[in-house]
């Protein structure tokens, strides 16, 4: 009890001799006794930076582990006081690492005694400054534990510093684990602050296939969480305001006022509903393009079924998209700028994204700037790696497509997309 009255009381007791009597006391069989000793064992340590050192080196770190490991709630808080003292010291350090001491410091974090969870805290927190110890402390949950507890901030700021200046393996580890583990609120400042989506796209187009496994798991489980709303529904509504006739005037000589030639066939048409909402069709007919003056415009390379389907759309503002004609209608689409169809087309053929189309399909969505199919195709590249990774085009698509992936992980997970 004398050493507990003074830091020079303690120094005493040290000089006559106790510590390693103490240290002995901590494998006792008598629960008190192991109580005490590591009470004192945290008190000695306390003193000078030499004493922790010592302490570690006259064995009393494993049987401080071992008392973590106790069914005595008292035991694991005295020990846990003792190899917070400890922890200080980077070489003492590597020893509760190396007589496995993470594991049940991990388990105290959801201790529901507020000094338990602290100290465990604190002994997780400092052991992750060695990073030897950092992949160790990921794979047995530690991140999700220390970001479910009082410390994120802390152990947060530690793991950026780890993705900017560890070593190669460590930060590829730090970014695997953030993906499927971090908060939405950290996701920006990890991924695209700190440069960690880029980590996980060189794993992805990387030539070890457990890598690129890992991070496709990763990257496809952030994007599920980063955002409660589909991918096909991600791309902006058209600000042009537009301006709706009715069912009955799509293709209706009564009062039409311009004629299109489709397949050699007339199609009757409106210039105010087409003036109104549609850039494409307001350079033709209000430009200087010789359609003007035209009585028949010619439509060329556009069947007439796909043709007043994208009419009844202009004007209706709905229509029905058939998968067997949904891509020669995004094209159409795309060609006049008719937004608002063309997102239904490509949420229609996203919904027919399949192992042996996705390929296509997403040089469809290249060429045709086809935002929400290309991002339908790239979670389905993630989603469905083990399928895909054996076939022969997949690792030349996946390092084509991975400009791709950041920019549309920048977007998700910067101010491009709105979350629920």
């Amino acid at each position: 009890m004398l050493a507990s009255y003074s830091p020079k009381m303690t120094t005493k007791v040290l000089l006559a001799g106790s510590l390693q009597p103490v240290i002995i006391l901590l494998r006792s069989c008598c629960f008190k006794c192991q109580k005490e000793a590591a009470r004192l064992v945290g008190i000695f340590a306390r003193t000078d930076s030499d004493c922790k050192v010592h302490i570690a080196q006259r064995g009393a770190i494993p049987p401080l582990i071992d008392m973590l490991k106790s069914p005595h709630a008292e035991l694991r808080e005295m020990s846990g006081f003792a190899i917070a003292t400890l922890v200080e010291d980077p070489h003492n350090q590597v020893g509760i690492a190396y007589n496995g001491g993470i594991e049940p410091l991990l388990n105290l974090l959801s201790s529901k005694k507020k000094t338990v969870q602290h100290n465990a805290t604190f002994c997780v927190y400092r052991l992750a400054e060695n990073e030897d110890n950092v992949v160790d402390i990921i794979k047995l949950g530690g991140v999700q534990k220390l970001l479910d507890g009082d410390f994120t901030a802390k152990v947060l700021k530690q793991l950026l510093h780890l993705i900017r200046f560890g070593e190669k393996a460590v930060q590829s580890y730090v970014v695997l684990a953030l993906a499927h583990l971090c908060s939405s609120d950290d996701q920006k400042i990890i991924f695209v602050d700190n440069n960690g989506l880029a980590f996980l796209v060189d794993l992805l187009t990387s030539r070890n296939l457990n890598k690129k496994r890992e991070a496709s798991m990763a990257l496809y489980s952030l994007a599920i969480r980063s955002t409660s709303i589909s991918p096909l529904d991600t791309t902006p509504s058209s600000m042009t305001p537009q301006v709706y006739l009715c069912e009955r005037y799509v293709n209706n000589p009564a009062l039409s006022d311009v004629t299109f030639l489709v397949e050699g066939k007339r199609f009757y048409a409106h210039r105010i509903s087409l003036l109104a909402s549609f850039d494409a069709f307001r350079a033709m007919l209000d430009g200087v393009y010789r359609e003007k003056e035209a009585k028949d415009i010619p439509i060329p390379n556009i069947k007439w079924v796909v043709f007043e389907l994208m009419m009844r759309f202009i004007y209706t503002g709905t229509v029905d998209v058939n998968l067997d004609l949904a891509q020669d209608l995004l094209r159409a689409a795309d060609q006049y700028l008719v937004d608002g169809l063309k997102r239904s087309c490509e949420c229609v053929i996203a919904q027919d994204i399949s192992l042996g189309n996705v390929s296509q399909l997403y040089e469809l969505s290249d060429s045709m700037n086809a935002m929400s199919l290309r991002r339908a195709c790239i979670l389905f590249l993630l989603e469905q790696f083990e399928k895909l990774s054996v076939k022969p085009w997949y690792n030349c698509l996946l390092r084509r497509v991975a400009p791709d992936i950041i920019e549309f992980f920048r977007s998700l997970l910067g101010s491009g997309i709105d979350k629920k």
